[in-house]
């Protein structure tokens, strides 16, 4: 799995004019998933996010998580997060796992995520052309892959 997390200030996704998830303060995790992904991945991503600390503390300094800042969480599934530009300009999407293997996964993510943070993750409609709007605090925006996990 990979993530491409963003500190917001708020985030929401419309799908035809109509906003379907929104947060405030918090975090935007972008989620693509390949066939490889398992439940492991799953858990060490959810916990990654949920202790990762992106959030000032009072001096300043990034040292608080999304659990100590009691901010949000908005997942949007996302599969060209696995695309290949190494050959010609057009991307490739092979790495990317088809609805039927990233829907259930994705899903399964976002109820660790909730069971993580004690409370509801808001999230695109997966599969839909969505429009992501979002004031990205810092900036802030770190990549996550599973794979560099060292597990």
């Amino acid at each position: 799995m990979r993530a491409l997390v963003q500190r917001v200030r708020e985030a929401r996704v419309e799908v035809g004019g109509e906003v379907v998830g929104a947060i405030g303060a918090g975090m935007l995790v972008l989620v693509g998933v390949e066939d490889a992904d398992e439940e492991a991945d799953i858990r060490w991503l959810s916990a990654k996010l949920t202790g990762l600390r992106i959030f000032d503390d009072a001096a300043g300094v990034m040292n608080r998580s999304i659990v100590d800042v009691g901010g949000d969480v908005l997942a949007v599934s996302q599969f060209t997060l696995f695309a290949s530009v190494r050959k010609g300009n057009r991307p490739s999407w092979s790495r990317a796992a088809r609805g039927e293997i990233s829907r259930p996964l994705f899903e399964q993510f976002v109820r660790q995520m909730e069971q993580d943070l004690g409370r509801v993750v808001p999230t695109g409609v997966f599969g839909a052309e969505m429009q992501v709007h979002l004031v990205n605090d810092g900036p802030v925006t770190l990549f996550i892959d599973t794979k560099d996990s060292g597990r």
